[in-house]
């Protein structure tokens, strides 16, 4: 695996800012505008002001977000807001939460992570798209700063790793927070461990969320090296679990066809809950939702293929229109949207496993875009990795 190495962080002060949950969000790509309005409003100081701040109307047009978001980073540094630490750290990361019923946990660390170009020890499984990947490189010119932790897991077991994750988190936390599904987040600050490096060597890092900001990265990072050679560039910012140990879930992104030709094909069932009910990643079995004869009728299917069902949809079923698709993950909105004449057609996919995506990239292939949600999601802003703390390596 690439090199992991610790970085000099910038936390909040939480006697400046109060709770951890008025000033932290998910990851930019999944706040809605309306979410974005919210966050806006929850504090002065919430972390989506430096990562998805209002458009600018000024004489820089769109531009001016961007600065403003520089500009407004340098004043929480220089008045206190944003905190470094002491010394170049770890961050040992923990989401606590349920699902189906079940209390469960994800572990991991924050660290800063070697760039490697795509084909190497750090492996993608999405295909990105160049809108977002310019949007993200453009606040990285004006913040110089990692404002959000990429997250990536490796296949494991480690036991080595799990037992220095179990020791770090023995302390008091230095930040934790709730966010809005009840998602428990705590993060630590501990010292550098250099056989942490040694016990992930052999693994591979494969991105679970954040390939536009990892694709940036490697733009950021070329463009860099061109005027001032080697950096803190040529690190970025993540958040490493051990699949195998914490088994993270991924959930799935359901599509909504805007246009285009749909022809209905399964069994016809009662509702959307038979139809989760029933959709399977081992079965290949999904579900859709379409009018006919003025009717919200659901679905299921089975396609052929190998797992997850994603990509044998894509292959069999959704191919010829994907660029008319958007993506959700919450069911109940794409069905909203066939319903409000939004869509011509919603599909419903299964949850997967980080297992069968990391098949999916052994063969040598990509899935789908929006293909998977891995949940929980770490929390933009409980750490912060401005690069001019950064040693060079």
């Amino acid at each position: 695996m690439s090199l992991v190495s610790p970085f000099v962080g910038l936390l909040f002060d939480g006697s400046i800012v109060g709770s951890h949950d008025l000033v932290t969000t998910p990851p930019y790509d999944v706040i809605s505008d309306e979410e974005r309005r919210h966050y806006l409003d929850a504090s002065p100081y919430n972390v989506i002001r430096l990562v998805l701040g209002p458009d600018g109307t000024g004489d820089g047009g769109a531009g001016d977000k961007y600065r403003r978001a520089a500009s407004e980073l340098e004043a929480w540094r220089s008045d206190g807001v944003l905190v470094p630490t002491e010394r170049a750290s770890f961050y040992p990361y923990e989401m606590r939460f349920s699902l189906h019923g079940r209390r469960r946990a994800i572990r991991g660390l924050v660290c800063a992570v070697e760039l490697e170009d795509w084909g190497g020890s750090i492996v993608p499984h999405e295909r990105t798209m160049p809108g977002p990947i310019e949007d993200r490189l453009r606040l990285m010119r004006a913040v110089r700063t990692n404002l959000s932790s990429i997250h990536a897991v490796f296949r494991g077991p480690s036991e080595p790793f799990a037992a220095f994750l179990d020791d770090a988190m023995t302390p008091d936390p230095a930040a934790t927070a709730s966010d809005e599904a009840g998602v428990e987040h705590t993060l630590w600050v501990t010292e550098p461990n250099p056989e942490v490096a040694t016990w992930l060597a052999p693994e591979s890092l494969m991105i679970a969320d954040g390939h536009h900001r990892y694709s940036m990265a490697l733009r950021y990072r070329d463009e860099m090296r061109a005027g001032h050679g080697p950096g803190p560039w040529d690190r970025v910012m993540m958040f490493i679990a051990d699949a195998a140990v914490q088994e993270p879930p991924v959930l799935p992104f359901h599509r909504i066809q805007t246009r285009g030709p749909h022809e209905p094909s399964g069994t016809r069932v009662r509702d959307l809950a038979e139809v989760l009910e029933t959709v399977s990643d081992e079965k290949l079995v999904y579900g859709s939702a379409a009018l006919e004869d003025g009717l919200l009728v659901h679905r299921i299917a089975e396609v052929p293929g190998t797992p997850p069902t994603v990509c044998a949809l894509h292959e069999r079923v959704l191919g010829d229109v994907d660029e008319q698709l958007r993506f959700t993950p919450d069911a109940v909105e794409a069905e909203d949207a066939v319903r409000d004449l939004e869509a011509v057609a919603a599909f419903f996919l299964p949850p997967t496993d980080a297992a069968r995506i990391r098949d999916v990239i052994d063969r040598g292939e990509r899935l789908p875009r929006k293909s998977t949600f891995f949940w929980p999601k770490p929390r933009t802003g409980l750490v912060i990795r401005p690069l001019d703390l950064d040693v060079p390596a």
